[in-house]
């Protein structure tokens, strides 16, 4: 049995895994590495890639820079997150805003210092995109769709990150980008409508505030329909192997998720159409294996 002072210690090693997201980080070294693997560096021995210490270096610095964008993100949204999320928020706060600033500038330091190891050039980056998470979350967060707009160019720049470092700049990667961005767009407008409650106690102007529920959910369509196009294209023109299957599925899924779009009108419902397109992108990491099976084989083997 565990000491009265060890669950307290359990519990807020929990709490700091739930404030910057553990398994969230978890995921996007998985899709950094599958993507360095099967998308930006295929013709290259798995070895060499799984082992290339500059990779390694570069994934580690963008999840401890996600990692203190969590924090900070926290930090500014408390009194919201407490309305919209009462249960996550209490166990959150088991651990002290002042421990969290801490760790959060321990987690730059580190990710800038870990960057010095590869270049002064991935020093610099770093340092702009930990400026960048700072300054969506101080001040641009609460402009209508603009914010919208930057937490979702934040969310796909590690990936940008390893882009840069493999310079592979074939088209179907920009399509592969796109097909991301928009869904990752769609899906924070969707948590504008679900965080209305906690956006209009603490005079937040999102859209579904300022414009109403009805042009949020005609901008999530148009951007839904516009995911449409990298899809079609990623099956019909550019050879992705057995992954057109996952991008035929998100296809059925897409008109299913605009019919229910269209009738939801509580926090419960679009509650589930985030987390539709929340297992539209887990699905997506793990089929980037299906590229080329036979090259995944080859590689391993």
């Amino acid at each position: 049995m565990l000491s009265r002072k060890n669950k307290l210690l359990l519990l807020k090693v929990l709490s700091l895994f739930s404030v910057v997201r553990g398994y969230n980080l978890l995921m996007i070294v998985l899709a950094q590495y599958l993507a360095s693997i099967y998308i930006l560096s295929p013709n290259l021995p798995l070895r060499q890639v799984v082992f290339d210490v500059n990779l390694f270096v570069i994934v580690i610095a963008s999840a401890l820079v996600i990692a203190a964008g969590y924090i900070i993100n926290n930090f500014y949204d408390a009194e919201k997150d407490l309305i919209n999320k009462p249960r996550k928020t209490m166990l959150d706060r088991l651990v002290s805003q002042r421990f969290k600033l801490s760790t959060y500038f321990v987690l730059n330091f580190l990710a800038v210092f870990a960057a010095s190891y590869v270049s002064f050039r991935a020093v610099l980056f770093f340092s702009a995109y930990i400026f960048g998470i700072w300054f969506y979350s101080h001040k641009v967060k609460k402009i209508p769709f603009f914010g919208n707009f930057v937490s979702a160019t934040l969310a796909i720049t590690p990936f940008f990150a390893v882009f840069v470092y493999y310079k592979n700049f074939e088209t179907v990667i920009f399509v592969h980008a796109m097909f991301l961005f928009l869904l990752i767009l769609a899906r924070e407008l969707i948590k504008d409508l679900e965080n209305i409650s906690g956006d209009v106690a603490q005079n937040y102007r999102t859209i579904p505030i300022i414009y109403g529920v009805n042009v949020s959910k005609f901008l999530i369509a148009i951007l839904m329909l516009l995911t449409l196009i990298p899809a079609l294209l990623l099956i019909f023109k550019f050879d992705v192997g057995y992954m057109n299957y996952y991008f035929a599925g998100c296809i059925l899924l897409f008109m299913l998720f605009l019919g229910i779009l269209f009738k939801s009108s509580t926090r419960k419902h679009f509650l589930w159409l985030h987390n539709i397109l929340k297992l539209v992108i887990v699905v997506g990491v793990f089929s980037i294996l299906l590229i080329d099976v036979d090259l995944v084989l080859n590689r391993i083997l």
